[in-house]
């Protein structure tokens, strides 16, 4: 007896790094994407007060509290997006089991493909063969700040593509997508059948005063678009495990039987949580975002100091940034010496799919001090390989 059906499924390279880095004294670790935050206090007496009432020991109704759905129709309405809180929203163990059970929900034997932007969030492709289907990378243009190239999109539909799958603002390039590009998309989809599922887990988090836009504020799209969000990252809440997806009723009608099969509900403790994220903690997002920021602009002084060594693109939103190695070609190989030899940890650029090899993504959502440490290895790692 053996998983065949798991062969060619990999861990995370993320968490492969982590795991790595766990086990060597001192690492820094600008790899996995944690906000350097605490959640809110205001989200955590949420949490007690539903504790101490005696709320969270049983199951939730699989679609979810009524009372947070409810929470996120009113959010998603002032943000131009109307659903209904008892048919169209579905609360999820974060976003990566909203994307993977719309996966499986959609995926046919004649309806397999699913295009990915590349480079794109590691766990994509793996999500995509978990569900039964195959990854098709459409790479995104470089010389433009990682924009979708749609021509080259245009060549990649075909009659088996069941969706498009992508984060926006795109991890690991923090490149945010404008309207006029994400309305191609749209129309895209309706005209050869295809779902877009999107992930926009990092939309409270755009610099430069950039505007942002969803497709899910587009009416004639809402049989066509899955939407996904975490509060993993937008309220330092990784580890509540807590997310939700909204859809026309027909598509969460469906997506909710591969959910309750795979986890009956979200943890309700994390429920009420969201619910006091929603309702209280909009200024701690705030907060973050100022820190962002000034914390991306130290990420970029370090690598113009480093310029010998790296070119990069200065990221939009999200809090990643996705250096060029200029001297390097392998980038696994780089990142497990640079892990060994100078003790920080940062995620190869070919995890993000292949078009990503030959660089490195580092997280400069951490404290400023760990930045600057980091950097100074990284510095001292560089020089020394001369």
């Amino acid at each position: 007896m053996s998983f065949q059906r798991t062969k060619n499924i990999n861990l995370s390279p993320i968490k492969q790094i982590e795991l790595k880095a766990s086990q060597i004294p001192d690492v820094i670790s600008l790899a996995q994407g944690i906000p350097s935050f605490d959640t809110p206090e205001v989200i955590k007496k949420a949490a007690v007060k539903a504790l101490s009432r005696g709320d969270v020991a049983k199951y939730s109704l699989t679609l979810g509290l009524p009372d947070l759905r409810e929470t996120v129709e009113e959010k998603l309405a002032k943000e131009g997006m109307l659903y209904d809180f008892q048919s169209e929203i579905l609360v999820t163990v974060g976003s990566i089991e909203a994307i993977t059970a719309s996966l499986i929900s959609m995926i046919s034997k004649n309806k397999d493909e699913i295009l990915l932007f590349s480079p794109c969030y590691t766990s994509y492709q793996e999500a995509v063969k978990v569900a039964g289907g195959k990854p098709v990378f459409v790479n995104l243009d470089e010389d433009r700040d990682w924009q979708i190239d749609i021509d080259n999109l245009k060549k990649k539909i075909s009659s088996r593509t069941a969706a498009i799958l992508f984060a926006n603002p795109n991890n690991p390039t923090g490149s945010v997508f404008p309207k006029k590009d994400l309305i191609v998309l749209g129309d895209l989809a309706l005209k050869h059948d295809f779902f877009i599922i999107l992930d926009e887990v990092y939309k409270d988090f755009i610099y430069d005063n950039l505007h942002f836009f969803t497709l899910a504020s587009i009416s004639k799209l809402r049989e066509k678009i899955i939407r996904t969000f975490s509060f993993s990252k937008a309220y330092a809440m990784t580890g509540w495990r807590i997310g939700f997806l909204h859809s026309d009723e027909e598509n969460v009608k469906e997506i909710v039987k591969v959910h309750d099969t795979m986890v009956t509900c979200a943890p309700v403790i994390s429920q009420y949580a969201a619910i006091g994220a929603f309702d209280y903690a909009e200024r701690e997002i705030d907060e973050f975002r100022k820190k962002f920021t000034s914390r991306r602009e130290l990420a970029c002084r370090h690598l113009d100091k480093l310029s010998n060594f790296f070119s990069y693109q200065k990221p939009s939103g999200s809090y990643f940034v996705f250096p060029k190695l200029l001297n390097e070609s392998d980038s696994w190989k780089f990142t497990l010496d640079l892990l060994e030899k100078a003790h920080v940890a940062v995620v190869p650029g070919v995890a993000f799919s292949p078009s990503g090899e030959g660089y490195i993504r580092i997280n400069f959502g951490r404290e400023e001090k760990d930045i600057t440490a980091a950097f100074k290895r990284i510095e001292k790692y560089l020089k020394n390989k001369k």
